[in-house]
């Protein structure tokens, strides 16, 4: 008697139906993670440029500015608060303290267009003027939202927040997490 070696079309479909079951359960928390991915390499590089904007500030003595540019990605490149954030920012030297780019300031850093996050939406200011003392030109917190709904859930949303001071940080709500209801209160 010949043994037949291989698998019947019955044990086949069952471990295609298994394979489908296990993949349907794994697709949304995938798409969560490469969010969650996505969000927090947008708001690394947003705060180390911002930190980085600072420093040079202390370090020149005064006169750095970062806005949002919809032309970052050109050496003329100039603020443009109406796109907002995720069209990308610049970084640049300041050197007469206008709040704008002039053709003759430097850039000192440059950000294309954040198409990893849907939106980047600020509760005020379009450009951070920084003094020599590492400072910023307000009368209260900026608050940045990372993410927008419907294509970012809550609980993947980040905020980040940028004092008075100079500093900025991922705000926290009120259970202790970086979500997009966190608040920037107590800011300095």
């Amino acid at each position: 008697m010949n043994k037949s070696r291989g698998f019947t079309l019955i044990e086949l479909m069952v471990v295609i139906a298994i394979i489908a079951v296990l993949t349907a359960l794994a697709a949304p928390s995938f798409k969560t993670m490469l969010q969650s991915s996505n969000m927090t390499s947008a708001v690394n590089s947003f705060l180390a440029d911002i930190r980085y904007a600072r420093s040079e500030s202390i370090r020149r003595g005064g006169g750095v500015g970062m806005c949002p540019s919809t032309d970052s990605e050109v050496s003329t490149a100039s603020c443009s608060g109406a796109a907002g954030w995720s069209g990308g920012w610049i970084v640049f030297h300041n050197l007469n303290n206008d709040s704008a780019r002039s053709s003759n300031e430097p850039l000192l850093r440059v950000q294309g267009p954040v198409t990893s996050v849907n939106a980047i939406t600020a509760d005020s200011m379009t450009i951070f003027q920084f003094t020599a003392t590492g400072r910023l030109n307000l009368s209260s917190t900026t608050q940045l939202t990372f993410g927008s709904s419907p294509d970012y859930a809550t609980d993947v949303q980040r905020v980040v927040c940028v004092g008075m001071g100079g500093r900025a940080r991922i705000g926290i709500d009120s259970d202790g997490k970086t979500t997009g209801n966190a608040s920037c209160t107590n800011d300095q």
